[in-house]
Formats: C-alpha cells, sequence, structure tokens
C-alpha cells in the first residue's frame, strides 16, 4: 500500500522507529521538518489486519509498555500486556506510540531540528493534542492498519484517542478510555499551570536555553513533587506515610521531617533528568487547550460523530485531577450518541496513578471488556 507520506523504518533494542520523512504541520499553523514516531507491538496482525489494539500514554511513558524479546525490561504497563493477560497478546496485535512531544523517542520540543543543529525548544510550533492523535494516525497508516479493534487510553491518552476518533470517525470499533476526560477542567488546570510556571521561574531555565550543565532542576524537581501529589489521594497518603518521620535526609531549618517529604523528595530526583523540561511543558499545556467539544454546540454534539460500536470508560472514585464527573461525561455523551456505553467507578485509594499500580482492580476490569469484543 502506497503511503501518504515519504517515511522510512529503522528497529532498535525492540522499539520501531518510524521516521516521516517529509514536514509535519501542527494545528497551530507551524511545522518542522520531518518527525520520527517511536512505537512498539506485541501479538500477532491476523490476516485480516483487523486485531489490532493502540494503546495511546500519558505524558511522561514510553512507549516501552512490556517487555519484548529485543528489550526484556519491564514495561511501564508490564503486568497489563501479554499472552493471557488483561491485554492479552495472543487475541490482539497491541500497538504503544509514544506521543509527538515527548522526548521518549519520538520528536519533541527536545530533539535537534535538522535545519539548525540545535535543539527546537521554544522554535517548536505549539504542540496540540489533535497533533499527537494525527501522528498516531500516521503509524497505523504505515502499518497498513485501517480500522482498530479497540483504542485504549490512559489519562493524557484517552483525550489522544477522543482526538483520533474525531479525526478519523471509523478508526476504531470499539474504546476503552480510562481515568481521562474530553477536556481539562479548572482545578487541574490550576495544577498544571502552577508545575509550569515553577519550571519556567528556575534561574537555569533561561528562557528555554538551558544547558546540561545548567539545567532546571530545581524547577523540574519541584514540579514533579506537585504532580505526584495531585497524581494519588489523601487517604492513600495518610495510609501509607501517617505522621512516620524520616531518617534519609540530614535535619535543617524548614527541612525533610517527614517520610511523606522524603518520599517525594527521592522520587523527584529520579525525574530530573528523565525527561526534558520543554517537552514537560509542552505536553502539559496541550492538556489544558484540549476540549473536544470546540467548534460544537455541546459536548454531546461532539460525541455524536464519533462512530464506535461500543466503549467502557473506567474511572477511579479517589482521583481528584480527572474525577469521577469527568468519567460519567464521557459514558453519558456516547450513550447518547447510541453508542453502548458502560461505566465503571474504581475504589482504590491511589487516585490518578491507580491504573499503574492498582492491578488487582484494574485488569479485571480491562479484561472484562477487552476479552468481549470481536
Amino acid at each position: 500500500m502506497k503511503l501518504s507520506f515519504k517515511a522510512s523504518h529503522h528497529r532498535e533494542e525492540g522499539t520501531n522507529f518510524l521516521q516521516v520523512e517529509e514536514p509535519f504541520r501542527f494545528e497551530s499553523g507551524g511545522s518542522i521538518p520531518a518527525v520520527t514516531l517511536a512505537y512498539e507491538t506485541w501479538g500477532e496482525l491476523d490476516d485480516e489486519r483487523s486485531n489490532a489494539v493502540l494503546i495511546l500514554t500519558g505524558l511522561s511513558p514510553n512507549a516501552h509498555a512490556a517487555s519484548n524479546e529485543d528489550n526484556p525490561s519491564d514495561g511501564w504497563w508490564e503486568p497489563m500486556i501479554g499472552p493471557g493477560k488483561a491485554i492479552d497478546t495472543n487475541r490482539h496485535y497491541v500497538i504503544c506510540v509514544n506521543s509527538l512531544g515527548s522526548c521518549q523517542g519520538s520528536t519533541g520540543p527536545g530533539c535537534v531540528n535538522p535545519e539548525t543543529g540545535k535543539p527546537f525548544r521554544l522554535s517548536c510550533p505549539d504542540l496540540g493534542i489533535a497533533d499527537i492523535s494525527k501522528s498516531a494516525a500516521m503509524v497505523l497508516e504505515y502499518l497498513g492498519i485501517e480500522q482498530l479493534r479497540a483504542l485504549i487510553g490512559p489519562s493524557m491518552g484517552g483525550m489522544s484517542c477522543l482526538a483520533l476518533l474525531q479525526q478519523n470517525p471509523e478508526v476504531s470499533r470499539h474504546f476503552l478510555a480510562i481515568s481521562t476526560a474530553a477536556r481539562a477542567e479548572p482545578f487541574a488546570i490550576a495544577v498544571r499551570s502552577l508545575q509550569r510556571e515553577i519550571i519556567v521561574r528556575d534561574p537555569h531555565w533561561q528562557d528555554g536555553a538551558y544547558t546540561d550543565e545548567k539545567w532546571p532542576g530545581t524547577g523540574m524537581r519541584l514540579a514533579r513533587k506537585l504532580g505526584m501529589i495531585s497524581y494519588r489521594s489523601e487517604p492513600e497518603w495518610r495510609e501509607r506515610f501517617g505522621r512516620s518521620e524520616q531518617v534519609h535526609f540530614a535535619e535543617r531549618l524548614f527541612g525533610m521531617h517527614f517520610s511523606v517529604e522524603s518520599y517525594l523528595e527521592n522520587a523527584s530526583r529520579k525525574f530530573i533528568r528523565n525527561f526534558d523540561p520543554c517537552c514537560y511543558l509542552f505536553l502539559s499545556q496541550s492538556i489544558d487547550w484540549f476540549d473536544l467539544s470546540d467548534g460544537y454546540a455541546d459536548m454531546e454534539d461532539a460525541f455524536a460523530d464519533l462512530k464506535i460500536e461500543s466503549t467502557k470508560v473506567i474511572g477511579v472514585n479517589t482521583d481528584f485531577l480527572w474525577p469521577p464527573h469527568q468519567q460519567k461525561e464521557i459514558a453519558d455523551c456516547f450513550a447518547a450518541a447510541g453508542v453502548k456505553s458502560e461505566l465503571q467507578m474504581l475504589d482504590s485509594i491511589q487516585g490518578h496513578d491507580s491504573f499503574l499500580v492498582d492491578y488487582e482492580r484494574f485488569c479485571p476490569a480491562i479484561a472484562d471488556y477487552l476479552d468481549n469484543i470481536i
């Protein structure tokens, strides 16, 4: 099948890299000379090319959602994907694409501009969720997949799935939405905007001209702490740490006294160099800008154009970043459009991050849906 774009492909340590060798135009109007899209696959594509399942990720994960022959290290969703698991690779051909804008294999603001030899940084066009979904569609076209068996979208990935369905209403027969939303709301926008301000207030930010030697590490560390607080729930913090005291860091004036403080410090330090600051800022902003109902009379009107057979929406009652009413909105809008729609709210205490850690609840909830679709 002839592609609608010029491309090449190579594979490295279990990850596929699709190189689109022509300008990529963003929804905002700008463009970059070329893009690389990282993706991984598991299972076998059937002769009819009808058993593909596409996972679009949250803000920070890479394409390595599960181990493979060339990369046996555990993926970020290892307990979920594989033979006989909730996302069963004996039945499904599973694809996970690293989001455009990331620094985890796909092109992002932290990547080098081939025309200048310098990182794009702030010269990168404004990134939208629609750009992420558009790039994912290029991977599907390269693989020769015209229609998916299912889309799976956790967190930001659910927004990307909705944008993909809006761009191509018949791209998938089914949709599994996990702890996601059809638009960003004020509380979550407030949290993310503060994270972004913390990063750009770091003295080493220098209007995006930071270097390896002068990296905005303090801003990234504090932004990550705020993010981690919002990703979990008060009941979990209370149950997990209580008022236990920490022993990892030396005492200082107004320093860390409690275990929860040292936990956040240790975890945030691991993040500082593992994610490019500009990529974080662009992806974070793309979430806040997303509203599926833009250009429509209301949200139900927007969902009326999405031509799927069924959907299951899974949320968590303790998620205050992507709260239950937003899961209900997705399920209700699909139902109003005549789509077979199911909503399942789980009683995990891990908040928004539950889908990454509470496999006891999420694996059965996901398997119950995927095992019963054709």
